[in-house]
């Protein structure tokens, strides 16, 4: 007998009983004290992308679709990423083949990073990060403690965290 599944409210698989087949999706906001253009620039800017991901040196940014961003995640690894969506200053996408360094990503090894920036308040942001597509990649049993859904969950929390204290302190 077939069970069919669905999704329930955070994006997550399930199975005809309810229970979660596969986590998929990770999703992430956070309010930065800081403009709409600043936060753009340090997701976007060789400068800047480094310093909140990665070991501080400028991070080669061909910011277009299909352009590559390369980030270095120090001891484990190095990716090229592929910019899949590039809208001044509010979405910005990639695909990230967090499960295989040195590898370009492309869909079938890699998963879609989606950042969303909206104004707030007094000239803040809110930042919405998005990461999917964890259920259509194969990952090799040696990356999945770095790769794998729960790396990922944990990572993108203290990612925003450093996205924000990086933001701010240039906005000051």
């Amino acid at each position: 007998m077939t069970t069919h599944g669905t999704s329930d409210s955070h994006g997550n698989d399930t199975d005809a009983h309810g229970r979660g087949r596969e986590r998929n999706r990770i999703e992430r906001e956070i309010s930065i004290a800081a403009p709409v253009e600043r936060v753009w620039a340090v997701l976007t800017e060789p400068e800047h992308v480094g310093s909140w991901f990665g070991q501080g040196a400028p991070t080669p940014v061909d910011l277009r679709p299909g352009g590559i961003m390369h980030l270095d995640h120090g001891e484990y690894g190095q990716f090229p990423t592929t910019i899949v969506t590039v809208e001044p200053p509010h979405r910005f996408s990639y695909r990230w083949a967090s499960a295989h360094p040195g590898e370009v990503a492309v869909e079938g090894n890699s998963t879609l990073v989606e950042f969303t920036l909206t104004p707030e308040g007094d000239g803040g942001t809110r930042l919405r990060v998005v990461e999917t597509g964890f259920a259509e990649i194969e990952i090799p049993e040696d990356r999945i403690k770095t790769a794998g859904y729960e790396s990922h969950s944990e990572g993108w929390t203290a990612q925003m965290e450093n996205v924000r204290q990086y933001a701010e302190r240039l906005a000051a």
